[in-house]
């Protein structure tokens, strides 16, 4: 199943994508049904009701609009580290990304006041679908809600103000996700062209067999440190080809559009605009 948050009559909630192309209204929103297990069986039970809203009268929205945590990986493709002149993690190299920043299909990705540098990273993502605590790496599949495709925008100058990296990975509207939610039945994530067009020049281009570190380790390196809770959201790292990495290095600015494209997952499209005041 293909799940969507969407805002329609004034309200957000979560439904499925019909063959068709509509939505089939689950009536409550994505986090509320993460959080007490039921969005399975009430996608389940929207698609069989048959009432659907269509598409276009609806607005997509991130599929988990305001996620409890938001965790990433870096320098987990190989050729990205060595882009990075970075050395090949031995562990997972995990950060945060703040909830505020997460935004949707075809929300403007910012370029902020304090800064140029804004970078593009095309990413897999992956939800939460309930309280994970030391879970082995062959049971990762129980825990997750589903994929998605992320964008992990990076304010390249803040970004290197601490080691940590979180200011420059956290400036809002700088985590695109979207632009539907992918039940792990739907496909093999551990083999998926991952793809990032500027205004439609190719950027990034590789494919998820190419992640050090694939999802089930990702899940047990973190549900050792800390509880996973339902719908938070892992970013999964981005291959070579960002723009800070190149000669000379090539940001985003006003009026470019970025596109991700990941086999079964949709594309992910986001203007770039000036900061409002």
């Amino acid at each position: 199943m293909k799940l969507v948050t969407f805002t329609h009559a004034g309200s957000t909630r979560a439904g499925v994508l019909t063959e068709s192309g509509d939505i089939a209204d689950m009536g409550s929103p994505m986090l509320d049904m993460l959080a007490d297990g039921t969005l399975r069986e009430r996608a389940k039970k929207a698609l069989a009701a048959r009432t659907t809203i269509p598409a276009t009268g609806a607005a997509i929205e991130a599929p988990v609009p305001r996620p409890p945590k938001v965790l990433a990986i870096g320098l987990n493709y190989r050729d990205h580290a060595e882009e990075s002149g970075q050395p090949i993690p031995q562990q997972p190299v995990v950060f945060a990304k703040m909830p505020t920043c997460i935004t949707g299909p075809g929300k403007p990705i910012y370029v902020p006041r304090v800064s140029r540098a804004v970078d593009w990273e095309a990413e897999l993502c992956f939800v939460v679908a309930k309280t994970a605590r030391y879970v082995k790496a062959a049971d990762a599949a129980d825990y997750i809600a589903g994929y998605c495709i992320g964008n992990d925008v990076s304010v390249r100058d803040w970004q290197f103000h601490s080691p940590t990296w979180m200011m420059g990975k956290s400036f809002d509207t700088h985590g695109p996700i979207g632009p539907w939610l992918a039940t792990p039945d739907e496909l093999d994530v551990t083999n998926l062209g991952v793809r990032l067009y500027v205004n439609d020049d190719l950027k990034q281009d590789s494919n998820t067999n190419q992640l050090i570190f694939g999802v089930g380790e990702i899940v047990e390196y973190l549900s050792a440190g800390f509880t996973l809770e339902p719908g938070d959201v892992v970013f999964t790292g981005t291959p070579a080809g960002v723009g800070g990495a190149r000669r000379p290095p090539e940001f985003l600015k006003p009026g470019d559009t970025v596109r991700v494209e990941i086999a079964g997952l949709g594309v992910l499209l986001n203007p770039v605009a000036e900061e409002p005041p």
